[in-house]
């Protein structure tokens, strides 16, 4: 007793005599796959401030509030993605060392930036340079800064202007004569080129899963992005009735369909559909119709991870078997090590880069017509199919036109026959295809980039199971009707038992999130979710198995460069239902 007493005083002194850390500065630290940047400093009063990029997602300038500093312990919280951080700082202040909680929490730990010396004289590419890079109908405008050290290292980062993402950090920036190159490692891509004889211009090409001609200027100031804006919520009264969902989003969407994605200059249209309880509706906006038919992307992966589940309980394959298996007879070599299986590839756990490298499209307006099964089996063999020890979520197109192309390869037909056979014609999908009729041509709306011109529809062929399909609103209303109640899918002996086996979790997503088969799931809401994005289309699914509901939205322009509106429209509508605070949909 005598002794635990001195404790106590002792522990109290110490803590009387304990001084709080000064921070302050840039702050770099990873959570998970994402980069992200904490900028602190001293405001007023004394009282810390704080903002919050995330790079990867173009997330600049979020405002971080609530700071609590007492001796080492430092909190904080991100409300506009409702996140927070809480751990240490070290003595120093250079390290802070915690967790970011998001729905789950999860590791993230911050150090301060290195201060840089410049060199005395520049080299004759250091400088800021503009150039736009074109793609699929849509113009992206780049900005590159360039510096070197004075040990004569270049150093530099991009900004995708129009996409907010800025200060994209650079890697391998090398000057050779003439010749300058760099790597961008977050979105996998590199710049090489010569620069002009007059020391004003760079021309090159940027890699990114394919080759653009990339030509930048040397500029004297540097542009700077629209600051990103914290999300706004409107209030809300509770779960809005589905009765009632028109009328309530007619006022949500007046400022939109005013002078926003839905104006009538932009020709925006799209259709909303949304079941709760078994009561479908379906609503439209702008010049297309309930029955138009949209090409849905990504969402096509969820259809294809569905064809799997469907094969693997018609014991056609397993889901721990390797994609090798499936690929025609002497492909690529048996690694050493563990290799790719069916499951790593619908989980986006494969390893595999977003897109393969020799990925070299004849038309950019329409990139994935011509990219051959042979073309990719070409990859395969030079890639090879090992799994890295480390792989983690990493979203990949390529991969789930792997997955597609070798499921069909096992069934003996083409992905479109595939498709029909497992998914769309068991539940009655007519209008869910990949190649359309003469009739369903007719209703196919006409997609739109995001400067409002008219875009190329996208063909697909050995990645068709990345994003091939086009659909309705009311067939994909069958379609997430189907996800909600497995147990009421009448039509194919396995199709309930495939639904199920597709929302079972089996890795970590995005901060916050869970993955199935394909689905994403956020633990925050409980609802499964998927989007998509082609060159003039964009869309947007989720259920919520708990709260009997589901909503799809089907956008006729692809996303630009404040965002998916069809992504922040379904979520809308979701929080409508759920009688959560609901995005805004205007400024």
């Amino acid at each position: 007793m005598f002794f635990s007493r001195w404790l106590l005083v002792l522990a109290c002194v110490g803590a009387a005599l304990a001084q709080t850390p000064k921070i302050g500065g840039d702050y770099s630290g990873m959570l998970s796959t994402l980069h992200l940047k904490l900028h602190l400093k001293t405001g007023t009063g004394g009282a810390l401030e704080g903002t919050l990029d995330s790079t990867d997602q173009g997330a600049m300038g979020l405002p971080c509030t609530k700071f609590h500093l007492a001796e080492a312990a430092l909190s904080f919280e991100v409300p506009s993605v409702g996140g927070t951080w809480h751990g240490t700082v070290s003595g120093d202040g250079a390290t802070l060392s915690g967790s970011w909680s998001q729905g789950e929490e999860m590791p993230l730990v911050f150090r301060r930036d290195e201060p840089f010396t410049t060199a005395d004289k520049p080299s004759r590419v250091d400088g800021i340079w503009l150039g736009t890079l074109e793609a699929g109908g849509t113009e992206l405008r780049i900005q590159v800064q360039v510096k070197s050290d004075r040990a004569g290292k270049e150093y530099c980062s991009l900004d995708s202007l129009d996409q907010g993402a800025m200060g994209l950090p650079c890697d391998k920036a090398q000057l050779d004569r003439d010749h300058f190159s760099f790597e961008v490692p977050v979105v996998k891509g590199r710049w090489s080129g010569t620069l002009a004889a007059s020391g004003n211009e760079l021309d090159g090409t940027w890699s990114q899963g394919q080759d653009l001609p990339l030509r930048m200027t040397r500029q004297t100031v540097a542009l700077v992005a629209k600051a990103t804006e914290p999300l706004k919520y409107d209030s809300t009264a509770g779960p809005v009735p589905l009765a009632d969902l028109k009328a309530v989003l007619d006022r949500d969407l007046a400022a939109a369909l005013k002078d926003g994605a839905l104006a009538p200059a932009t020709n925006g249209g799209v259709v909303i559909g949304a079941v709760q309880h078994g009561v479908r509706r379906i609503f439209t906006y702008g010049p297309v119709k309930e029955d138009s038919i949209f090409e849905i992307g990504s969402i096509s992966k969820t259809f294809t991870a569905l064809i799997l589940a469907q094969m693997v309980a018609q014991h056609k394959v397993k889901l721990d078997e390797q994609v090798r298996e499936l690929l025609p007879p002497g492909t690529v070599a048996k690694p050493a090590g563990a290799e790719i299986t069916l499951l790593d590839l619908a989980t986006q756990q494969s390893g595999l880069p977003r897109m393969p490298d020799n990925f070299h499209p004849a038309d950019l307006q329409d990139p994935y017509a011509d990219y051959r099964p042979a073309t990719l089996y070409e990859f395969i063999a030079k890639h090879g199919v090992s799994k890295p020890p480390d792989a983690r979520f990493n979203y990949s197109n390529l991969g789930l036109g792997l997955l597609g192309q070798a499921l069909a390869n096992r069934a003996g037909m083409a992905y479109p026959e595939l498709l029909k056979a497992e998914i769309t014609g068991p539940l009655e999908l007519n209008d869910t295809v990949v190649n359309l009729s003469p009739e369903q041509e007719k209703r196919f709306a006409t997609g739109y980039s995001p400067q409002h011109r008219v875009a190329h529809s996208w063909h697909f062929d050995a990645l068709a199971g990345a994003g091939a399909i086009r659909s309705t609103a009311s067939d994909m209303l069958t379609y997430l009707e189907a996800q909600l109640h497995p147990d009421k899918v009448r039509h194919a002996e396995t199709l309930a038992s495939a639904i199920e086996m597709c929302h079972e979790l089996r890795a970590d997503a995005m901060p916050g999130m869970r993955i199935g088969l394909a689905w994403l799931f956020e633990a925050r809401t409980g609802g499964f979710w998927h989007n998509g994005g082609t060159g003039g289309y964009s869309s947007y699914a989720v259920f919520n198995p708990k709260e009997d509901y589901a909503v799809v939205v089907l956008f006729n322009t692809t996303a630009g460069g404040d965002g998916p509106f069809a992504d922040r429209l379904g979520r809308h509508v979701a929080d409508r239902l759920s009688g959560r605070p609901a995005i805004t949909l205007h400024d």
